[in-house]
Protein backbone atom coordinates (compact mmCIF):
# COMPACT_ATOMS: atom_id res chain seq x y z
CA UNK A 1 0.00 0.00 0.00
CA UNK A 2 3.00 2.31 0.42
CA UNK A 3 3.33 2.39 -3.35
CA UNK A 4 -0.16 3.88 -3.74
CA UNK A 5 0.70 6.62 -1.28
CA UNK A 6 3.73 7.83 -3.22
CA UNK A 7 3.31 11.38 -4.55
CA UNK A 8 4.02 12.38 -8.13
CA UNK A 9 3.26 15.86 -9.39
CA UNK A 10 1.49 16.76 -6.11
CA UNK A 11 -0.91 13.81 -6.28
CA UNK A 12 -0.70 10.29 -4.93
CA UNK A 13 -0.73 7.28 -7.21
CA UNK A 14 -3.98 6.29 -5.49
CA UNK A 15 -5.57 9.57 -6.63
CA UNK A 16 -4.41 8.96 -10.20
CA UNK A 17 -5.78 5.41 -10.13
CA UNK A 18 -9.13 6.51 -8.73
CA UNK A 19 -9.47 9.32 -11.29
CA UNK A 20 -8.35 7.08 -14.16
CA UNK A 21 -10.66 4.29 -13.01
CA UNK A 22 -13.65 6.61 -12.85
CA UNK A 23 -12.91 8.00 -16.33
CA UNK A 24 -12.33 4.50 -17.77
CA UNK A 25 -15.48 3.16 -16.13
CA UNK A 26 -17.49 6.07 -17.50
CA UNK A 27 -15.99 5.52 -20.94
CA UNK A 28 -17.20 1.92 -20.84
CA UNK A 29 -20.60 2.59 -19.29
CA UNK A 30 -21.40 5.94 -20.92
CA UNK A 31 -23.71 4.35 -23.48
CA UNK A 32 -25.67 2.51 -20.81
CA UNK A 33 -26.03 5.63 -18.64
CA UNK A 34 -27.04 7.76 -21.64
CA UNK A 35 -29.61 5.18 -22.78
CA UNK A 36 -31.11 5.09 -19.28
CA UNK A 37 -31.36 8.89 -19.10
CA UNK A 38 -32.69 8.96 -22.67
CA UNK A 39 -35.37 6.43 -21.69
CA UNK A 40 -36.47 8.69 -18.81
CA UNK A 41 -36.59 11.74 -21.09
CA UNK A 42 -38.39 9.66 -23.73
CA UNK A 43 -41.22 8.92 -21.29
CA UNK A 44 -41.73 12.67 -20.81
CA UNK A 45 -41.90 13.24 -24.55
CA UNK A 46 -44.13 10.21 -25.01
CA UNK A 47 -46.71 11.69 -22.66
CA UNK A 48 -46.90 14.80 -24.80
CA UNK A 49 -46.70 13.08 -28.19
CA UNK A 50 -48.05 9.55 -28.38
CA UNK A 51 -46.59 8.91 -31.83
CA UNK A 52 -42.99 9.41 -30.70
CA UNK A 53 -40.77 6.55 -31.89
CA UNK A 54 -38.19 5.42 -29.34
CA UNK A 55 -35.68 4.41 -32.03
CA UNK A 56 -35.78 7.86 -33.64
CA UNK A 57 -35.27 9.47 -30.25
CA UNK A 58 -32.34 7.27 -29.25
CA UNK A 59 -30.66 7.57 -32.67
CA UNK A 60 -30.64 11.36 -32.40
CA UNK A 61 -30.06 11.92 -28.68
CA UNK A 62 -28.03 9.04 -27.24
CA UNK A 63 -24.71 9.74 -28.99
CA UNK A 64 -24.38 13.47 -28.02
CA UNK A 65 -25.81 12.72 -24.57
CA UNK A 66 -23.23 10.05 -23.81
CA UNK A 67 -20.34 12.30 -24.80
CA UNK A 68 -21.78 15.15 -22.72
CA UNK A 69 -21.97 12.87 -19.66
CA UNK A 70 -18.48 11.52 -20.26
CA UNK A 71 -16.93 14.98 -20.70
CA UNK A 72 -18.83 16.33 -17.67
CA UNK A 73 -17.66 13.52 -15.39
CA UNK A 74 -14.11 13.55 -16.77
CA UNK A 75 -13.74 17.30 -16.20
CA UNK A 76 -15.11 17.09 -12.66
CA UNK A 77 -12.88 14.11 -11.87
CA UNK A 78 -9.70 15.75 -13.18
CA UNK A 79 -10.63 18.93 -11.31
CA UNK A 80 -10.39 17.01 -8.01
CA UNK A 81 -6.69 16.38 -8.62
CA UNK A 82 -4.13 18.92 -7.43
CA UNK A 83 -2.55 20.90 -10.21
CA UNK A 84 1.23 20.27 -10.17
CA UNK A 85 3.21 23.18 -8.72
CA UNK A 86 5.95 22.43 -11.25
CA UNK A 87 3.57 23.44 -14.00
CA UNK A 88 2.68 26.75 -12.40
CA UNK A 89 3.77 29.17 -15.05
CA UNK A 90 1.96 31.67 -17.26
CA UNK A 91 1.36 32.05 -20.99
CA UNK A 92 0.63 35.64 -21.99
CA UNK A 93 -0.28 36.43 -18.39
CA UNK A 94 -2.61 33.45 -17.93
CA UNK A 95 -1.79 30.61 -15.57
CA UNK A 96 -1.70 27.10 -17.00
CA UNK A 97 -4.18 25.76 -14.42
CA UNK A 98 -6.61 28.54 -15.31
CA UNK A 99 -6.26 27.71 -19.01
CA UNK A 100 -7.02 24.03 -18.37
CA UNK A 101 -10.04 24.97 -16.20
CA UNK A 102 -11.49 27.17 -18.93
CA UNK A 103 -10.77 24.52 -21.53
CA UNK A 104 -12.72 21.96 -19.51
CA UNK A 105 -15.68 24.30 -19.11
CA UNK A 106 -15.54 25.03 -22.83
CA UNK A 107 -15.74 21.31 -23.64
CA UNK A 108 -18.77 20.98 -21.37
CA UNK A 109 -20.50 23.92 -23.08
CA UNK A 110 -19.74 22.55 -26.56
CA UNK A 111 -21.02 19.06 -25.74
CA UNK A 112 -24.16 20.40 -24.04
CA UNK A 113 -24.88 22.73 -26.97
CA UNK A 114 -24.54 19.79 -29.35
CA UNK A 115 -26.98 17.83 -27.19
CA UNK A 116 -29.52 20.68 -27.31
CA UNK A 117 -29.21 20.87 -31.11
CA UNK A 118 -30.07 17.17 -31.33
CA UNK A 119 -33.08 17.74 -29.06
CA UNK A 120 -34.27 20.45 -31.46
CA UNK A 121 -33.82 18.04 -34.38
CA UNK A 122 -35.89 15.42 -32.57
CA UNK A 123 -38.72 17.84 -31.70
CA UNK A 124 -38.76 19.00 -35.32
CA UNK A 125 -38.88 15.37 -36.45
CA UNK A 126 -41.88 14.62 -34.23
CA UNK A 127 -43.73 17.77 -35.26
CA UNK A 128 -42.89 17.02 -38.89
CA UNK A 129 -44.49 13.58 -38.60
CA UNK A 130 -47.65 15.13 -37.18
CA UNK A 131 -47.67 17.85 -39.84
CA UNK A 132 -47.29 15.26 -42.62
CA UNK A 133 -50.71 13.87 -41.70
CA UNK A 134 -52.46 17.18 -42.39
CA UNK A 135 -53.27 18.15 -46.01
CA UNK A 136 -51.77 21.63 -45.54
CA UNK A 137 -48.10 21.58 -46.55
CA UNK A 138 -47.24 25.03 -45.19
CA UNK A 139 -46.77 23.72 -41.65
CA UNK A 140 -44.16 21.22 -42.90
CA UNK A 141 -41.93 23.97 -44.20
CA UNK A 142 -42.67 26.15 -41.17
CA UNK A 143 -41.28 23.45 -38.89
CA UNK A 144 -38.08 23.21 -40.95
CA UNK A 145 -37.72 27.00 -40.90
CA UNK A 146 -38.08 27.34 -37.13
CA UNK A 147 -35.86 24.30 -36.59
CA UNK A 148 -33.04 26.02 -38.46
CA UNK A 149 -33.82 29.33 -36.74
CA UNK A 150 -33.74 27.83 -33.22
CA UNK A 151 -30.51 25.99 -34.00
CA UNK A 152 -28.93 29.29 -35.01
CA UNK A 153 -30.15 30.93 -31.78
CA UNK A 154 -28.88 28.05 -29.61
CA UNK A 155 -25.57 28.12 -31.48
CA UNK A 156 -25.17 31.85 -30.85
CA UNK A 157 -26.01 31.47 -27.15
CA UNK A 158 -23.54 28.59 -26.88
CA UNK A 159 -20.87 30.70 -28.57
CA UNK A 160 -21.49 33.59 -26.15
CA UNK A 161 -21.25 31.23 -23.18
CA UNK A 162 -18.07 29.76 -24.63
CA UNK A 163 -16.51 33.21 -25.01
CA UNK A 164 -17.57 34.16 -21.48
CA UNK A 165 -16.21 30.95 -19.94
CA UNK A 166 -13.02 30.58 -21.95
CA UNK A 167 -12.02 34.22 -22.48
CA UNK A 168 -13.55 35.59 -19.26
CA UNK A 169 -15.20 38.45 -21.11
CA UNK A 170 -18.32 40.18 -19.69
CA UNK A 171 -21.35 39.20 -21.75
CA UNK A 172 -22.83 42.72 -21.51
CA UNK A 173 -19.77 44.36 -23.02
CA UNK A 174 -19.58 41.54 -25.53
CA UNK A 175 -23.20 42.07 -26.59
CA UNK A 176 -22.55 45.79 -26.95
CA UNK A 177 -19.54 45.07 -29.15
CA UNK A 178 -21.51 42.52 -31.12
CA UNK A 179 -24.37 45.00 -31.66
CA UNK A 180 -21.95 47.59 -33.01
CA UNK A 181 -20.23 45.06 -35.21
CA UNK A 182 -23.65 43.64 -36.14
CA UNK A 183 -24.84 47.06 -37.29
CA UNK A 184 -21.77 47.39 -39.49
CA UNK A 185 -22.22 43.88 -40.82
CA UNK A 186 -25.93 44.53 -41.43
CA UNK A 187 -25.05 47.53 -43.59
CA UNK A 188 -22.45 45.51 -45.45
CA UNK A 189 -24.76 42.50 -45.80
CA UNK A 190 -27.90 44.45 -46.61
CA UNK A 191 -29.15 41.95 -49.17
CA UNK A 192 -28.73 38.99 -46.82
CA UNK A 193 -30.70 40.83 -44.13
CA UNK A 194 -33.43 41.66 -46.64
CA UNK A 195 -33.60 38.01 -47.65
CA UNK A 196 -33.94 37.00 -43.98
CA UNK A 197 -36.81 39.44 -43.45
CA UNK A 198 -38.40 38.25 -46.69
CA UNK A 199 -38.30 34.67 -45.42
CA UNK A 200 -40.47 35.68 -42.43
CA UNK A 201 -42.87 37.45 -44.81
CA UNK A 202 -43.16 34.28 -46.90
CA UNK A 203 -43.86 32.07 -43.91
CA UNK A 204 -46.49 34.31 -42.34
CA UNK A 205 -48.13 35.67 -45.51
CA UNK A 206 -47.94 32.24 -47.23
CA UNK A 207 -48.07 33.26 -50.93
CA UNK A 208 -46.72 29.76 -51.58
CA UNK A 209 -45.52 26.77 -49.60
CA UNK A 210 -43.22 23.82 -50.14
CA UNK A 211 -44.69 21.52 -52.78
CA UNK A 212 -46.44 24.29 -54.73
CA UNK A 213 -45.78 24.79 -58.44
CA UNK A 214 -44.92 28.44 -59.02
CA UNK A 215 -43.72 30.71 -61.79
CA UNK A 216 -41.50 33.62 -60.81
CA UNK A 217 -39.84 35.71 -63.51
CA UNK A 218 -38.60 33.12 -66.02
CA UNK A 219 -38.43 30.22 -63.55
CA UNK A 220 -41.20 27.63 -63.33
CA UNK A 221 -41.08 24.60 -61.05
CA UNK A 222 -41.95 23.02 -57.73
CA UNK A 223 -40.87 24.67 -54.47
CA UNK A 224 -38.66 22.19 -52.60
CA UNK A 225 -37.44 24.30 -49.67
CA UNK A 226 -37.88 27.79 -48.26
CA UNK A 227 -34.73 28.69 -46.35
CA UNK A 228 -33.59 31.67 -44.32
CA UNK A 229 -31.94 33.24 -47.36
CA UNK A 230 -33.38 31.68 -50.50
CA UNK A 231 -36.08 29.48 -51.99
CA UNK A 232 -35.14 26.37 -53.96
CA UNK A 233 -37.27 25.49 -57.00
CA UNK A 234 -37.05 22.21 -58.93
CA UNK A 235 -37.79 22.94 -62.60
CA UNK A 236 -39.32 20.64 -65.21
CA UNK A 237 -35.77 19.93 -66.46
CA UNK A 238 -35.00 18.59 -62.93
CA UNK A 239 -32.53 21.41 -62.29
CA UNK A 240 -32.48 23.12 -58.89
CA UNK A 241 -32.81 26.90 -59.09
CA UNK A 242 -32.03 29.02 -56.03
CA UNK A 243 -34.00 32.27 -55.92
CA UNK A 244 -33.32 34.90 -53.19
CA UNK A 245 -36.29 35.35 -50.87
CA UNK A 246 -36.33 39.10 -51.49
CA UNK A 247 -36.89 38.42 -55.17
CA UNK A 248 -39.68 35.96 -54.32
CA UNK A 249 -41.41 38.70 -52.31
CA UNK A 250 -40.82 41.63 -54.66
CA UNK A 251 -41.52 39.78 -57.92
CA UNK A 252 -44.84 38.69 -59.39
CA UNK A 253 -45.29 35.08 -58.28
CA UNK A 254 -47.84 32.95 -60.13
CA UNK A 255 -48.83 30.07 -57.86
CA UNK A 256 -50.15 27.41 -60.21
CA UNK A 257 -51.12 25.13 -57.33
CA UNK A 258 -53.66 27.70 -56.09
CA UNK A 259 -55.61 27.79 -59.34
CA UNK A 260 -59.28 26.80 -59.13
CA UNK A 261 -59.26 25.21 -62.60
CA UNK A 262 -57.07 24.49 -65.62
CA UNK A 263 -57.79 26.23 -68.92
CA UNK A 264 -57.14 25.23 -72.51
CA UNK A 265 -57.93 26.89 -75.81
CA UNK A 266 -58.17 25.72 -79.39
CA UNK A 267 -58.05 28.37 -82.12
CA UNK A 268 -59.23 27.22 -85.55
CA UNK A 269 -58.56 29.53 -88.50
CA UNK A 270 -60.67 28.09 -91.31
CA UNK A 271 -60.30 28.91 -94.96
CA UNK A 272 -62.51 31.63 -96.58
CA UNK A 273 -64.26 28.93 -98.66
CA UNK A 274 -65.82 27.43 -95.52
CA UNK A 275 -69.59 27.90 -95.64
CA UNK A 276 -71.65 29.17 -92.70
CA UNK A 277 -73.48 25.84 -92.46
CA UNK A 278 -70.21 23.93 -92.31
CA UNK A 279 -68.83 26.27 -89.66
CA UNK A 280 -72.04 25.91 -87.62
CA UNK A 281 -71.83 22.11 -87.95
CA UNK A 282 -68.21 22.21 -86.75
CA UNK A 283 -69.14 24.30 -83.68
CA UNK A 284 -72.01 21.96 -82.79
CA UNK A 285 -69.84 18.84 -83.01
CA UNK A 286 -67.08 20.41 -80.91
CA UNK A 287 -69.64 21.30 -78.22
CA UNK A 288 -70.93 17.71 -78.20
CA UNK A 289 -67.36 16.50 -77.91
CA UNK A 290 -66.63 18.70 -74.87
CA UNK A 291 -69.90 17.65 -73.21
CA UNK A 292 -68.66 14.05 -73.09
CA UNK A 293 -65.59 14.99 -71.02
CA UNK A 294 -66.58 14.57 -67.39
CA UNK A 295 -63.38 16.25 -66.14
CA UNK A 296 -64.42 19.57 -67.69
CA UNK A 297 -66.38 22.07 -65.62
CA UNK A 298 -67.41 24.43 -68.45
CA UNK A 299 -66.66 25.31 -72.06
CA UNK A 300 -67.31 27.95 -74.73
CA UNK A 301 -67.20 27.49 -78.51
CA UNK A 302 -67.84 30.54 -80.68
CA UNK A 303 -67.15 31.97 -84.11
CA UNK A 304 -65.13 35.00 -83.07
CA UNK A 305 -63.91 36.57 -86.30
CA UNK A 306 -64.64 36.79 -90.02
CA UNK A 307 -62.03 38.32 -92.32
CA UNK A 308 -60.65 37.96 -95.79
CA UNK A 309 -58.09 35.54 -94.33
CA UNK A 310 -60.87 33.19 -93.24
CA UNK A 311 -63.13 32.28 -90.32
CA UNK A 312 -61.86 31.99 -86.75
CA UNK A 313 -63.47 29.59 -84.28
CA UNK A 314 -62.25 29.58 -80.65
CA UNK A 315 -63.00 26.67 -78.31
CA UNK A 316 -62.23 27.35 -74.65
CA UNK A 317 -62.71 24.75 -71.92
CA UNK A 318 -61.94 24.46 -68.21
CA UNK A 319 -61.09 21.46 -66.04
CA UNK A 320 -60.87 20.89 -62.31
CA UNK A 321 -57.33 21.39 -60.89
CA UNK A 322 -56.13 17.90 -61.78
CA UNK A 323 -52.53 16.80 -62.23
CA UNK A 324 -50.70 18.39 -65.14
CA UNK A 325 -50.02 15.03 -66.82
CA UNK A 326 -53.72 14.13 -66.74
CA UNK A 327 -54.69 17.52 -68.14
CA UNK A 328 -52.19 17.17 -70.98
CA UNK A 329 -53.74 13.78 -71.79
CA UNK A 330 -57.22 15.37 -71.94
CA UNK A 331 -55.93 18.11 -74.24
CA UNK A 332 -54.38 15.53 -76.54
CA UNK A 333 -57.65 13.56 -76.73
CA UNK A 334 -59.65 16.72 -77.48
CA UNK A 335 -57.16 17.85 -80.14
CA UNK A 336 -57.32 14.54 -81.95
CA UNK A 337 -61.12 14.57 -81.83
CA UNK A 338 -61.28 18.15 -83.19
CA UNK A 339 -58.88 17.16 -85.96
CA UNK A 340 -61.19 14.26 -86.82
CA UNK A 341 -64.20 16.63 -86.95
CA UNK A 342 -62.37 18.88 -89.41
CA UNK A 343 -61.48 15.92 -91.60
CA UNK A 344 -65.02 14.50 -91.58
CA UNK A 345 -66.47 17.85 -92.59
CA UNK A 346 -63.68 18.37 -95.16
CA UNK A 347 -62.73 21.69 -93.61
CA UNK A 348 -59.36 23.16 -94.52
CA UNK A 349 -57.35 25.67 -92.53
CA UNK A 350 -56.57 29.08 -93.97
CA UNK A 351 -52.84 28.64 -93.45
CA UNK A 352 -52.89 25.39 -95.46
CA UNK A 353 -54.39 27.20 -98.49
CA UNK A 354 -51.71 29.84 -98.34
CA UNK A 355 -49.06 27.18 -98.06
CA UNK A 356 -50.57 25.27 -101.00
CA UNK A 357 -50.61 28.40 -103.15
CA UNK A 358 -46.98 29.08 -102.33
CA UNK A 359 -46.07 25.53 -103.25
CA UNK A 360 -47.98 25.79 -106.55
CA UNK A 361 -46.23 29.05 -107.40
CA UNK A 362 -42.82 27.54 -106.70
CA UNK A 363 -43.65 24.49 -108.84
CA UNK A 364 -44.58 26.53 -111.95
CA UNK A 365 -41.90 26.43 -114.73
CA UNK A 366 -40.09 29.65 -115.38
Amino acid sequence: MDFLDQVYLDNTIRSYCIAGGIILLMLILKRYFSRYIAAVVYRLFHRLWKNVEKKSFTDLVVEPLEWFLFILLAVFTIDKLNFPAAWQYKIYGHAIDDIFTRLGIGLIIISFTRFLLRIIDFIALVLGQKAAITPDKSDDQLIIFFRDFLKVVVGIIGLLMLIKACLNQPVGNLLTSISIVGAAVALAAKESLENLIASFIIFFDKPFTAGDTVKVNNVTGTVEKIGLRSTRIRTADKTLVTVPNKQMVDSLVDNWSMRTYRRAEIKLELSPETTAATAQQCITEIKKLLETKTQLTSYNVHLTEISKAGITIVAEYFAVPIALEEFISIKETVNFAVKDILEQNKITMSSSNIFDSLVNKQSLPE
